[in-house]
């Protein structure tokens, strides 16, 4: 009978203020209902749950005539083990326990305090939606759904995490992925072995297939890159109590791919997509390249900056490559903090300090001039690309460092390495830089530069050409 079942829930959830107990007497006994006040809606469990069963009380057999005939809840079923006794009561729903008769019974009235759907900061448009995800996995579900009206999209649910039992959605389009694909991060997300799971992070380092800096994993906030994703043949997973949502496969273009890429008009995005390019190119580059040229290849500089470079550089205690490293280091320090004080603070304080910094530093002879603009544009060209701003601080000071030992040979040396770290990256068993590097024939209609809209495909295929 359920009396073992009503002493394990009182027991596991004794000493919790938030735990609710009504007990309705019978003619041949008691029925439990049991949930969580601040996860439930109490006014739907009154009128729709208790008041039906109060009234109807003596005529209860069986779960069945509960079920049926009695309680009005649009989600009901069956509880077969202790375990899932607590995962529905944990989760927002409604635990039905009688002593007289076999068998539980869950009710869903879920009801919680959650943010709004808002303006996503980490990924602001000009043009475009504006609603973001928010933590609370449904409405990230209705939010694709209003994306995408298919009825082959699919939301796999399954819980994650020994101790947390977090909800983890598994979302695709049937017959658009690749079923190999599909099966491959499900059977990943079987396998994970976790405590517990807060974020996405948890999910996205165990399908990261190599320890590098670059994302091989996508993440956003905005339901409309995830729908347009979903269509290309991509698969989504959804983290309840966050607001990102992963994508993968994650390739390196898409780096320099932003939303309103395709609300804007054609010219001014790929105007804005080239812009992304270049600085990438000169925050990854231009610090190795100025110290191999400034400490061993002083003959390729036109002279008469290498007589002002000399002017600069007079008084100067440090080494150029010790210097460099010097103003990096303290613009990233700047960096940290406008990002961890309150957001009005915050960019006051990196604007003001990163001005009164590098005047500081050149007043006291700290510092060339040169040196600070080529730290500050390096900075400031590496926000274009802000995925990949932890890749980008690594190579350009490895560039610094190898170019100041060897000079050019070095420093070409470290772009060859570069390349081959990016080139040697898969993301779910595909290349990194798909569909470049690969057999697969493709085309430059959204890769560097976009083309009309109409003209984009969404078909998503293996490096093999098939699904």
């Amino acid at each position: 009978m359920n009396e073992d079942y009503i002493t394990f829930v009182k027991e596991k959830l004794k000493d919790n203020v938030d735990v609710k107990n009504r007990e309705i007497k019978c003619k041949k006994g008691c029925i439990y209902i049991i949930f969580i006040d601040n996860l439930t809606d109490s006014h739907f469990i009154s009128q729709y749950i208790i008041e039906p069963i109060v009234k109807e009380r003596d005529n209860i057999e069986t779960a069945e005539d509960i079920k049926k005939s009695i309680i009005f809840a649009n989600s009901i079923g069956n509880i077969d083990t202790s375990h899932d006794v607590l995962l529905h009561i944990l989760s927002g729903d409604v635990v039905i326990i009688s002593d007289f008769y076999e068998g539980l019974i869950f009710c869903e009235a879920k009801s919680w305090a959650r943010r709004s759907v808002s303006i996503p900061i980490t990924e602001s448009v000009i043009k475009g939606p504006r609603e973001g995800f928010t933590e609370a996995f449904v409405d990230n579900i209705s939010l694709i759904r209003r994306k995408a009206r298919n009825a082959d999209l699919k939301f796999e649910s399954m819980y994650m995490g020994k101790k947390s039992d977090s909800i983890v959605i598994l979302v695709y389009i049937k017959g658009v992925a690749s079923s190999k694909l599909v099966s491959q991060i499900r059977k990943k997300l079987k396998k994970m072995d976790v405590d517990f799971l807060l974020d996405t992070n948890y999910i996205e380092e165990q399908l990261k297939e190599k320890r590098t800096l670059y994302d091989t994993v996508g993440y956003t906030e905005k339901p409309d890159v995830v729908a347009s994703k979903l269509f290309e043949g991509r698969v989504a997973i959804i983290v309840d109590g966050t607001p990102f949502v992963i994508t993968a496969p994650y390739f390196f273009y898409e780096n320099f791919q932003m939303p309103d890429d395709y609300y804007l008009n054609k010219y001014m995005s790929n105007f804005l997509r080239i812009l992304r390019w270049l600085g990438y190119i000169i925050s990854v580059l231009l610090p190795g390249l100025y110290v191999a040229l400034t400490t061993h290849h002083f003959s390729l500089i036109p002279s008469v900056f290498v007589f002002r470079l000399s002017i600069s550089r007079a008084g100067v205690p440090f080494p150029l490559v010790v210097e460099m490293i010097i103003m990096i280091f303290f613009f990233q320090i700047l960096r940290e903090a406008g990002v961890r004080l309150p957001q009005p603070v915050g960019q006051a304080m990196s604007i003001v300090g990163a001005l009164i910094l590098g005047q500081s530093a050149v007043s006291a002879g700290f510092a060339s001039e040169t040196t600070i603009i080529i730290v500050a544009l390096t900075s400031i060209a590496s926000f274009l690309t802000p995925k990949i701003y932890g890749a980008i601080t690594f190579w350009s000071i490895f560039l610094i460092i190898i170019s100041s030992v060897v000079g050019l040979p070095g420093y070409f040396v470290g772009i060859v390495l570069m390349i081959s770290e990016i080139a040697g990256l898969k993301s779910c068993g595909f290349k990194y830089v798909f569909p470049m590097g690969t057999i697969k024939k493709f085309s430059f209609r959204d890769l560097i530069l976009r083309d009309d809209l109409d003209s984009i495909s969404g078909d998503f295929t293996n490096e093999d050409g098939k699904k």
